[in-house]
């Protein structure tokens, strides 16, 4: 059974730095692409940042591209979401996911429960 837990959320000043985590279990993600999302209150869930099967390819979405840094530990099964320069407009509960797909754009095949993370002004 795949499972996805995020943790490193919490309650930061604007400008200030998070690092976030998400330990996958339940198989070998070495060959997934895994990836974040984000969903503010009210609003839809959208794409923040992927990174492809190797570590060699990643993805931002424009709104983070410049303060947001993702990477993992493949021999952890552990993606990471490294945010600098934090905005108020960042505050929204952040999600993992994975895909089988090692290239993918946006992992969509599992998802995590969600981290809670809030920049305050």
């Amino acid at each position: 059974q795949v499972q996805l837990v995020e943790s490193g959320g919490g309650l930061v000043q604007a400008g200030g730095s998070l690092t976030l985590s998400c330990a996958a279990s339940g198989r070998t993600f070495s060959n997934y692409a895994m990836g974040w999302f984000r969903q503010a209150p009210g609003k839809e869930r959208e794409f923040v940042a992927a990174i492809s099967w190797s570590g060699g390819t990643t993805y931002y979405a424009d709104s983070v591209k410049g303060r947001f840094t993702i990477s993992r530990d493949s021999a952890k099964n552990t993606v990471y979401l490294q945010m600098n320069s934090l905005k108020p407009e960042d505050t929204a509960v952040y999600y993992c996911a994975v895909d089988s797909n090692p290239i993918a754009t946006i992992p969509n095949d599992y998802w995590g429960q969600g981290t809670q993370v809030t920049v305050s002004s």
